[in-house]
């Protein structure tokens, strides 16, 4: 099947147009539906992103976990978000990120979680892993943590 492409503007599109989808969302569906939605969307990237890059039931060492999102993820790559780190803490995944998406413009102290940027790390950690996951974001740059923290706990 043949796809369309932008031969001039490409792939990528402002953070400033994708944020008007984000509160436009929210406003329609209420934070908490569209929380759900994004969610949602952004695991069914990270589950592609997986099956792109051809790493699907690989359980990538969790030593290595952070690079390779990183280089799909970060600057080389979607420029969702960068990709700090990645460890165990018990029998949690943390994966810690840093210049989401969504917390681009964002003031200080505000509320807003990264959701699709969870959903996207979320659905590429279940896939690479082929374990299912709880996802939760534990901390946040805007209000006052080192990182933006996901935690993914298995079920």
């Amino acid at each position: 099947m043949t796809t369309y492409t932008r031969p001039e503007l490409g792939d990528y599109s402002s953070i400033v147009c994708f944020k008007a989808v984000i509160t436009g969302i929210e406003d329609t569906l209420g934070k908490d539906g569209a929380a759900v939605a994004f969610i949602r969307a952004g695991k069914l990237r990270g589950h592609n992103l997986a099956g792109e890059l051809g790493v699907t039931g690989t359980k990538v060492p969790v030593e290595q976990l952070a690079e390779l999102l990183n280089s799909a993820l970060g600057k080389d790559g979607t420029r969702l978000c960068a990709v700090r780190k990645a460890y165990k803490q018990g029998d949690d995944l943390v994966i810690e990120t840093e210049e989401t998406v969504c917390s681009a413009g964002e003031p200080m102290g505000s509320d807003r979680n990264c959701t699709f940027t969870l959903g996207a790390v979320w659905g590429a950690v279940e896939a690479i892993e082929g374990e299912v996951y709880l996802g939760e974001q534990t901390e946040s740059v805007l209000r006052g943590g080192s990182s933006d923290k996901f935690v993914f706990s298995p079920l």
